[in-house]
């Protein structure tokens, strides 16, 4: 049944396009923002952005659940409740309260969202500039029976222009921000949004103290996983603190929830590899499930079930996988850098 959905979401989100052709561009836009002679025209990352998410969201919903994003693990529990103890932590962190109106930044298909709107009881709106990951998020809050506590809006965080100054009670971004072009600009728009004294939650992907930038295998996971990511840069925790408070914002706190209090890294990355089973790690996730997966939709291909390029995707993916792996073993790159900001009153 799984597969007949991811199926039936391709067809309609590739739109009988020419798929292998969008992944041979998006497999350039590294060229493009950063050519050999320094000028990068005409290059608008929020596009290339856009074109990853079209691309890959289907297939991370069906790899990764609703919440498309990391959380600490723990080997008593499957990724999903890992999730959900991580989202719960943001709420609490968030001092929500029923009649509250909050903004999720970059919202996704909205797992968050419904999980916020079901134990706090506030309003939120959603804000994304990628038209697929809207409808299905309206979809699905709808199956929910959460459509009347959600609204969307669909445009860049960079410019929320339709959104009036000191509107919201708090807000919360998890792994949408990393994406920006300019990460003050990115913090700013939303620091103009909230109401003063309002906080926000962030979760960002971020080199760590452990990056080395003379080292060569270190600066190649670091290009593998701006290239698959579709990060324009990835930024040190440090850069992150410094741009929340060039745009304004008091930092309360932050840390990388990938370190847990005896200092140990928690394997975040372990659902995308092969080892063990005990956190519930579904097949579909593995390199060998991604293997499956990639030559059944070989097949579905030939048989014009999927759309020409759709294996393509996958190759994309399971590249990406292997960089966050490689990024999280070595300990240079974390997706669990969270904080805790307040707008000043």
């Amino acid at each position: 049944m799984q597969l007949l959905e991811l199926y039936k979401g391709l067809r309609a989100a590739y739109r009988e396009s020419d798929v292998s052709r969008r992944v041979e561009r998006f497999h350039g836009w590294v060229d493009r923002a950063y050519p050999e002679d320094g000028g990068a025209v005409g290059y608008d990352h929020t596009e290339t952005v856009n074109e990853y998410y079209d691309l890959c969201s289907e297939f991370m919903v069906y790899g990764w659940g609703e919440s498309l994003h990391f959380a600490p693990l723990s080997p008593e529990e499957s990724l999903e409740e890992s999730k959900i103890r991580h989202q719960r932590l943001m709420i609490s962190k968030l001092e929500l309260s029923e009649g509250m109106t909050v903004i999720d930044v970059g919202c996704g298909v909205g797992g968050p969202m419904r999980r916020v709107v079901r134990e706090a009881g506030v309003r939120v709106v959603g804000v994304n500039r990628n038209e697929l990951q809207l409808d299905k998020a309206k979809t699905l809050s709808a199956e929910a029976g959460l459509d009347h506590m959600v609204d969307y809006l669909a445009c860049s965080f960079m410019d929320m222009d339709a959104i009036a100054d000191d509107t919201f009670d708090c807000g919360y971004a998890i792994e949408s921000t990393c994406h920006a072009p300019d990460k003050v600009g990115a913090f700013a728009e939303i620091y103009r949004v909230l109401k003063p004294g309002a906080l926000f939650w962030g979760q960002e992907m971020c080199m760590t103290e452990e990056f080395d930038p003379g080292d060569v295998r270190h600066q190649a996971t670091k290009r593998d996983l701006m290239h698959g990511i579709a990060l324009r840069d990835i930024a040190t925790m440090g850069e992150v603190n410094r741009a929340l408070e060039t745009a304004g914002f008091q930092v309360i706190e932050a840390t990388d929830r990938a370190v847990d209090e005896n200092g140990r890294i928690t394997p975040w990355y372990q659902p995308m590899e092969a080892r063990g089973n005990t956190l519930g790690n579904a097949l579909r996730r593995t390199p060998l499930g991604r293997k499956v997966l990639l030559g059944t939709s070989r097949m579905a291909e030939a048989l014009r079930v999927l759309p020409k390029g759709s294996a393509d995707v996958i190759g994309l993916m399971d590249h990406t996988a292997r960089a966050y792996v490689a990024g999280g073993k070595s300990g240079i790159f974390t997706p669990l850098y969270c904080f805790l900001a307040r707008k000043p009153l």
